[in-house]
């Protein structure tokens, strides 16, 4: 089945499918063969820090893959010292982005904080801009700075959660009526029904994280990805670990892994994940050989 969506109309993918971005994880083999099995890798640039380092990167990145990709830069906070990337200042940032622009790349994701310096020079290069929000209400001010579109995290997603955050569900359907920027869906989501239900709530990709941790090319260790697979996600213990409604970090996966069984080559997971949906779709009696979500 081809897909079409206004996501894969601006990152020329195959599936519309973004990995998340890991910090620590999201590393060039890892993104590589996310692309190479049909979505969009993204590189995480703050695991890269020095141009220099980024540069011989994103040259691996082609050599690894004649797909796109993308580059994401998690903007950090000057006063949360706490945090890698924090002691990075704008012009800083703006030398990686420099980097990644004179290495072709066409698709800049941001995330944690205000990013519209980066997105400016994202567009003056003619590339797009994607920022991740997580509240409902942070979405208007990146419409107004420009963004091309919009990955929308619920609670059910794992790390960082806001106190005032909603479901992936309330979020894309509340976003879907109130804005036209291109969405992607991310939280919780990890098999071919909550691809579809998203995409059916108005999300026009969905965005892997949790449910790639525990494939075989992400840089995890072994053990860490068989403590993932054996996640009880009905237990009281994870319940509390998953929904803190804080800002920190926590030590489990999102609701994602529990959908995932074994550890699987990364092209498997996205072509089972596919290839179920359109079984799925074909069940329902959708005959066409596209899927087409781009307003006419």
């Amino acid at each position: 089945m081809i897909w079409k969506t206004r996501i894969n109309q601006m990152t020329g993918t195959k599936y519309p499918v973004v990995m998340g971005a890991f910090m620590g994880l999201g590393l060039t083999e890892f993104a590589a063969a996310f692309s190479n099995a049909g979505g969009l890798g993204i590189i995480s640039a703050l695991n890269y820090p020095k141009t220099e380092i980024f540069k011989e990167q994103l040259v691996k990145m082609k050599e690894l893959t004649d797909k796109p990709f993308g580059v994401n830069f998690s903007v950090i906070p000057q006063n949360f010292r706490n945090f890698v990337g924090s002691a990075l200042s704008n012009d800083d940032y703006l030398k990686l982005v420099e980097v990644a622009i004179n290495e072709g790349v066409k698709i800049f994701t941001t995330s944690v904080f205000k990013a519209n310096f980066i997105g400016e020079r994202v567009h003056e290069a003619g590339a797009y801009w994607f920022h991740k929000c997580v509240l409902l209400r942070h979405v208007p001010s990146v419409i107004d700075a420009g963004v091309d579109a919009i990955t929308l995290s619920g609670m059910e997603g794992s790390g960082f959660k806001n106190p005032y955050q909603h479901t992936t569900l309330t979020n894309i359907t509340i976003a879907k009526k109130w804005f036209d920027v291109p969405l992607i869906a991310a939280g919780g989501i990890g098999d071919a029904r909550g691809f579809l239900g998203a995409l059916g709530m108005g999300a026009e990709a969905v965005c892997f994280g949790t449910a790639i941790l525990a494939t075989e090319e992400s840089p995890a260790n072994i053990r860490m990805k068989a403590n993932w697979l054996e996640t009880d996600i009905k237990s009281e213990e994870y319940f509390k670990n998953i929904y803190h409604f804080s800002l920190r970090s926590s030590n489990v996966p999102s609701t994602a892994i529990a959908h995932q069984k074994k550890i699987v080559p990364i092209k498997e997971f996205i072509e089972g994940v596919m290839n179920e949906a359109e079984k799925i779709l074909h069940s329902w009696g959708f005959t066409a050989n596209e899927f087409n979500t781009i307003p006419t």
